[in-house]
């Protein structure tokens, strides 16, 4: 009999996943809008501003993995939740950019942290069977909350011009997932990280980073950076250059509808351990939604381009995430998520970094193009040397189990 993938402690999380990454994304494509209009920072200023929120992240995440291999998941979990949901009332309380500055690049620490430890859980309370399906699964969360929530802030803010407000809805729905995440119940043998003294040593690199896996981690920079320009300067772009406005949150919408699809239709390949196969057809479909964003700088170009990033993206995900813990050992399971979210964070900070120096010295279009050249470069590396790496370690692997 087949086990069942959609249990109740694996929906608990999916609503968990689901409030951490929307009240994330109601305030991600206004942010600089916020820091413009309130306190009149310059281009440059608002990607260091935002840049920091990610590279606390990216801090976090190699010990965030250690953590949570190596304590009880359920604990770490909760701690990281009610330290994320505590740091949206620091929006409300900074009156000047460096306070917000401040806060805001603390606040990237429990989020980078959260991730790591929800998405880890989630694995656990998976059946083992079903498990790579599910991670695919797992990312419709936050790819529903990322078509719902900016949508959402944009019309709240058209209609009331309130920051405020935004903050506070992104504090109570913090707390709306803290709560669900409170009533999961993890397997017992899965609670706490079984002991690997014999394995691996107590304290090494390896433990904050899985090394065995460190192309996977650099081609997922590339994918990173890309995505980090797209969601944090889409509506400036939009507005200034292409004359849109009020359509960013349509084109997140879009996006998602990408990401859902995509996941919904990858999800029988991920089920048979087509991994490889779904990364490519990633890498492929992201390319041409980037070209086609900055060959056709119209309403087609733009919201055309939101489906196919969305669609690209949503096969590329859960498929480099799958391959990343298919070559890690079961003890290892934060640390590979870690792993993969580290190289997503770093690839996003310096895109947003790099972003906004781009803009500030040669425009948004520049900064687009520049955009379309790494997702380039990111789909030749993959072709050239990590899929062939990462079916190396793959059978290295199958061969060890099947000789101890």
């Amino acid at each position: 009999m087949e086990e069942r993938l959609w249990n109740r402690e694996y929906m608990k999380v999916m609503a968990a996943n689901f409030s951490l990454f929307f009240a994330f994304y109601i305030l991600t494509p206004l942010l600089p809008l916020y820091l413009s209009e309130n306190f009149h920072a310059t281009k440059d200023v608002i990607g260091t501003v935002l840049s920091g929120y990610t590279l606390t992240a990216l801090l976090f995440r190699p010990f965030s993995g250690f953590v949570v291999d190596s304590f009880p998941r359920k604990t770490v979990l909760m701690v990281c939740f009610v330290f994320f949901f505590l740091f949206f009332a620091g929006y409300l309380a900074a009156g000047t950019l460096l306070s917000f500055t401040i806060v805001r690049t603390l606040h990237g620490g429990p989020f980078g942290a959260l991730t790591v430890a929800n998405s880890t859980v989630a694995i656990d309370v998976l059946p083992g069977s079903r498990r790579n399906e599910g991670i695919g699964y797992y990312g419709l969360s936050n790819n529903l909350a990322m078509a719902i929530a900016p949508i959402t802030g944009i019309f709240i803010y058209r209609y009331t011009h309130s920051f405020e407000l935004l903050f506070w809805i992104a504090l109570a729905v913090a707390f709306a997932g803290m709560l669900a995440a409170s009533t999961v119940k993890l397997p017992k043998k899965e609670a706490k990280r079984p002991p690997a003294k014999s394995r691996r040593p107590a304290f090494s690199l390896d433990r904050f980073f899985l090394l065995k896996g460190w192309m996977l981690g650099a081609n997922m920079v590339f994918a990173g950076f890309c995505f980090g320009v797209l969601s944090n300067y889409l509506a400036i772009y939009s507005k200034e250059t292409l004359g849109i406005t009020g359509g960013t949150g349509t084109y997140f919408m879009l996006l998602s509808a990408g990401l859902i699809l995509s996941r919904l239709q990858g999800g029988k390949a991920l089920r048979k351990g087509r991994l490889t196969h779904n990364a490519a057809e990633g890498m492929i479909i992201s390319l041409a939604g980037y070209i086609l964003f900055i060959a056709c700088p119209d309403a087609f170009g733009y919201y055309g381009s939101a489906l196919l990033i969305g669609i690209g993206n949503g096969h590329l995900w859960p498929a480099f995430q799958n391959m990343m813990i298919t070559i890690a050992d079961s003890n290892e399971r934060g640390t590979a998520n870690s792993t993969i979210l580290i190289s997503w964070d770093m690839g996003m900070g310096i895109g947003i970094l790099l972003g906004g120096i781009v803009a500030e010295h040669a425009g948004y279009a520049a900064a687009f193009l520049t955009v379309a050249a790494v997702n380039a470069a990111g789909m030749a590396m993959f072709f050239g040397a990590t899929r062939n790496f990462f079916l190396n370690r793959q059978q290295s692997k199958l061969t060890q189990s099947n000789t101890g």
